[in-house]
């Protein structure tokens, strides 16, 4: 029963078979390069497209219960590491990249919550989710995905604990120090107004992120079909010690969310690259975008913010190499 909900369900293994048939009737030969770009390119972008969808859909709706207000009294209420934790668990159920999260971290620490706790919220929104939990799932099977967010939660709580250990609350920017919050209750909403709610930000997300997904679907075609995997495997395979590093530094100036990025990782799986050294480049780009840093440097001083880049950038690769080394154990 699992295998068919991973293959067929989250996989949607009927759509590729599809996509083959109705291109070799037209003629098409999926055998060729050319052809099984083509087949990658149209069966991935469908099935990310509706996958895509219907997370967007549900999650919007479970995020409809959480307000930037509410969400703010809900960390007000914990101390310590739990504060942390459940920052990081409001993160993934929160905006689906970092350039979205930073102003609602900008928010939360105007209102005088730890500078931890901000950070564990800012750094988990971007890099784990629950749609990228049913994504991963569907190209790298269930242990990866759970694996995958556990370590992200991980990684989003021990930063934020570090930068509040470190006293870095000074060097946040002063005009979010001195705005002051104002609580404003938010209306309670009827079920009609959340499905509302939902469909609008299906939409106006689905738009923003579907000009990446195109790219990351078209590299990923280029990856699968076209690029010898002796070279893919020499960068970024086990004969290569400081792959993940590589991969880590080449994310960091990219923009893109987990959905761009998820098409790409599947080709370099695919054509041999270690999965620790894929789910590091992943990480880079969600949390450590170049666009996003400099949106964040209006929020914080250049210690704190190479500090954030630091921390995150050390625990992607740590994790990157552990996921290395226990991937017979995972896939």
């Amino acid at each position: 029963m699992w295998d068919f909900i991973q293959n067929q369900i989250l996989g949607m293994q009927w759509l590729n078979e599809g996509v083959g048939y109705l291109l070799s009737n037209m003629g098409v030969n999926i055998t060729s390069k050319m052809g099984a770009s083509l087949q990658f390119f149209i069966y991935d972008v469908i099935k990310i497209t509706i996958l895509l969808c219907t997370l967007i859909f549900g999650i919007s709706y479970i995020q409809s219960f959480f307000p930037p207000e509410r969400s703010k009294r809900i960390l007000s209420k914990f101390k310590g590491i739990w504060a942390n934790i459940i920052s990081a668990l409001l993160g993934t159920v929160t905006p689906f990249c970092s350039c979205s999260s930073i102003p609602l971290f900008m928010g939360f620490t105007s209102a005088g919550l730890p500078i931890g706790v901000t950070f564990s919220f800012l750094i988990s929104s971007p890099m784990v989710d629950i749609g990228s939990l049913v994504l991963l799932m569907s190209i790298f099977g269930t242990k990866v995905a759970i694996v995958y967010v556990l370590v992200g939660l991980s990684i989003a709580v021990i930063g934020g604990t570090l930068l509040d250990k470190m006293g870095m609350s000074k060097y946040v920017e002063d005009f979010i120090l001195n705005s002051s919050s104002v609580d404003i209750d938010s209306p309670e909403l009827t079920v009609s107004d959340r499905l509302q709610y939902s469909k609008e930000q299906m939409s106006s997300t689905f738009k923003k992120v579907f000009p990446y997904i195109l790219v990351g679907v078209g590299i990923g075609a280029l990856i699968h079909n076209w690029i010898p995997q002796e070279i893919v495997e020499s960068v970024l395979g086990s004969d290569n010690p400081f792959g993940v590093i590589l991969a880590t530094l080449v994310g960091v100036p990219m923009y893109a969310d987990i959905f761009g990025t998820i098409p790409v990782a599947e080709a370099l799986l695919a054509k041999g690259a270690q999965l620790g050294t894929i789910l590091a480049f992943m990480m880079s780009v969600t949390t450590l975008s170049l666009p996003s840093m400099i949106m964040l440097r209006k929020a914080v001083k250049p210690k704190l913010l190479i500090s954030f880049i630091s921390i995150c950038t050390i625990g992607i690769i740590i994790v990157g190499y552990i996921f290395n080394s226990i991937q017979h154990l995972l896939i």
